[in-house]
């Protein structure tokens, strides 16, 4: 595994939600890369961002790092961020380090767009 390989590409959902597909692995290394993804998927009306984790092959404290330095980011913004399609034993990496409490975990992508859809329809 090289431990510089991550590819994300970024899409649009309906409603204002950017999507930022993770793909590979995620350490300090993958700065660059997720920095760009992430002010893509917000652009300038976009304050809704889901990580869709499904493809994602590793993770490491330096990987987590980033996503609480773009967590913090976020929401000085006032940006949303959940997270998708993680497996198992990334999940349980994001309760152990509580990510998910900041970062909610989605088992899909569209059940996270719905959970969105409802909490944007009750504010």
């Amino acid at each position: 595994m090289n431990m510089s390989d991550l590819t994300t590409s970024v899409r649009q959902r309906e409603g204002g939600i950017g999507v930022i597909d993770v793909r590979g692995v995620l350490t300090s290394s993958a700065e660059e890369k997720l920095m760009e993804a992430y002010n893509q998927a917000v652009g300038d009306e976009r304050p809704v961002v889901i990580f869709n984790f499904s493809e994602m092959e590793f993770i490491n404290s330096s990987g987590i790092g980033l996503l609480i330095t773009i967590l913090i980011r976020a929401k000085r913004k006032g940006h949303k961020l959940v997270a998708c399609g993680l497996k198992e034993h990334f999940r349980q990496i994001f309760l152990l380090t509580r990510l998910e409490e900041a970062m909610p975990v989605f088992i899909s992508e569209d059940e996270a767009v719905e959970a969105l859809r409802k909490e944007s329809a009750s504010v």
